[in-house]
């Protein structure tokens, strides 16, 4: 649910800073023209972990079980000797948020989660916590990196964030409640808009999705707006902590 712009380093919107993000594109790689597969939470969650479109993978719903016959590559790397860990949201099949085969260690939840106090299954024993989803899934990533760090380690960290209804992080509320916001030309309900359109694209505008009653009128466009970069900003911080961990532990350069 991370727009592909919303990061400091393409420049949009203008207020938004995201120094981690920006760090990985600039000693990493950024993707310019990348695409999902299938835009709805498990079809796009199941063809990364299988390099499949998903009439192959046959996950075609958030709520179809997975083929028995679909193989996560994950798998593949245990074989070869590397200790795996899921970690956060992964939204597929029945809601189930048991351990799937693939991975050693097994952190998630059921569903979309929540932001706050989450419910989480540690490797098949639910256990209620106190905080915020963001920062316990960094905790328990640095956790089993430290444990695995001298062995050849793959981490899916799979954070709630950015998902809707955002809810940003104590320290992050209102930090950008004063930011502008640029609409784009498109925005605005006009004649000039709408012509060509098809007659569903139009109706989008009141859809529960749509900007003019989106979450059925639970949040106006400008919250909206603000409440996401704000709930991005402890994504941000996580991947820095990640990256800094790789770089203490001595692996920056075989990571």
């Amino acid at each position: 649910d991370h727009r592909f712009d919303f990061m400091g380093f393409m420049g949009k919107p203008g207020f938004l800073q995201t120094p981690n993000l920006d760090r990985m594109a600039r000693e990493g790689a950024h993707l310019q023209n990348a695409f999902v597969s299938t835009a709805l939470c498990s079809p796009s969650r199941a063809s990364i972990l299988t390099g499949q479109y998903a009439h192959r993978h046959g996950v075609v719903d958030n709520n179809a079980p997975i083929p028995e016959r679909t193989v996560f590559f994950p798998r593949y790397l245990q074989q070869h000797g590397y200790k795996t860990a899921f970690m956060g949201k992964w939204h597929m099949g029945d809601q189930s948020d048991a351990p799937r085969p693939g991975f050693d260690k097994w952190i998630s939840f059921r569903g979309q989660g929540d932001y706050y106090d989450p419910l989480l299954n540690i490797d098949g024993r639910q256990v209620q916590h106190k905080g915020y989803v963001t920062d316990l899934l960094t905790d328990y990533a640095l956790e089993w990196l430290q444990q695995v760090r001298e062995q050849p380690s793959f981490l899916f960290l799979s954070h709630k964030a950015v998902h809707a209804l955002f809810e940003p992080a104590p320290r992050h509320k209102d930090r950008y409640k004063s930011a502008t916001i640029e609409y784009p030309p498109s925005m605005h309900a006009s004649e000039a808009n709408d012509r060509g359109k098809p007659r569903w694209v139009v109706e989008q505008r009141a859809s529960y999705h749509g900007v003019d009653f989106m979450y059925e009128g639970g949040m106006d466009f400008d919250s909206f707006y603000r409440r996401y970069c704000e709930t991005l900003l402890a994504l941000d911080e996580s991947i820095g902590r990640v990256l800094d961990f790789v770089k203490q532990s001595g692996r920056e350069n075989e990571t």
